[in-house]
């Protein structure tokens, strides 16, 4: 239901923390002023954000791994947001559709990518509820965790230090998030296993790998 992935060059995330460090950032409620759970800053200035969000697409473009996870079919651009002391994001779940310049993006996953170290700052942790469960993450520069939009999820109040992330919404290509777990689960355990199998028996197995992509992806 989630994925933690390593993304980003160390070259990449030295860019993403050049541009935040010189860019002019606003409160975060500027794209949603009525939801008073927000409390952050995001990235404002149109050409840093423009070259930022370019180069975190292009990092998500050629992860493999991403790829075979989410079966993305589109992508917002990524926005870095940071949190300074005193900041944080009260539990809430992710709206259903974001709009975008080309049009309206069913957020079917989010996406969390950390750019700095967790020991620069304390709190701040994303806490992540899967039904009876609460994870927590914490993680390294260049790493991002992949999760549904409609679970509950928070950002602990930062209390010293900068949180400096990007974020990100996914629309899959298979909405319902059983179906793509479970077809996730058949790729991965085809090509962990497949040349072990006879020949005969590893086509069999693709054509179901392709049945299923085709009756549940749009």
């Amino acid at each position: 239901m989630y994925r933690i992935l390593q993304l980003l060059t160390d070259a990449e995330i030295e860019e993403c923390r050049k541009i935040a460090a010189t860019a002019s950032f606003v409160h975060g409620r500027i794209t949603n002023p009525h939801n008073k759970a927000k409390q952050n800053e995001q990235l404002h200035e149109p050409q840093s954000y423009q070259k930022s969000s370019q180069m975190l697409l292009q990092a998500f473009g050629r992860s493999e791994e991403f790829r075979e996870f989410a079966f993305p079919t589109m992508i917002a651009p990524p926005l870095i947001t940071r949190y300074q002391p005193g900041m944080h994001y009260g539990a809430h779940s992710d709206a259903a559709f974001i709009q975008l310049p080309g049009g309206a993006l069913r957020s079917d996953l989010s996406c969390t990518v950390f750019l700095n170290d967790p020991e620069s700052y304390e709190g701040g942790a994303l806490h992540i509820h899967l039904g009876d469960a609460e994870m927590q993450f914490k993680l390294p520069p260049g790493f991002a965790v992949i999760y549904p939009s409609d679970t509950l999820h928070a950002v602990d109040p930062v209390t010293k230090g900068e949180r400096l992330v990007a974020i990100t919404f996914i629309q899959s290509r298979i909405q319902d998030p059983f179906r793509r777990n479970l077809l996730f689960n058949l790729n991965e355990v085809a090509a962990l296993e497949g040349l072990k199998m006879s020949p005969e028996n590893f086509a069999r197995l693709q054509v179901v790998q392709n049945q299923l992509l085709r009756h549940w992806g749009q």
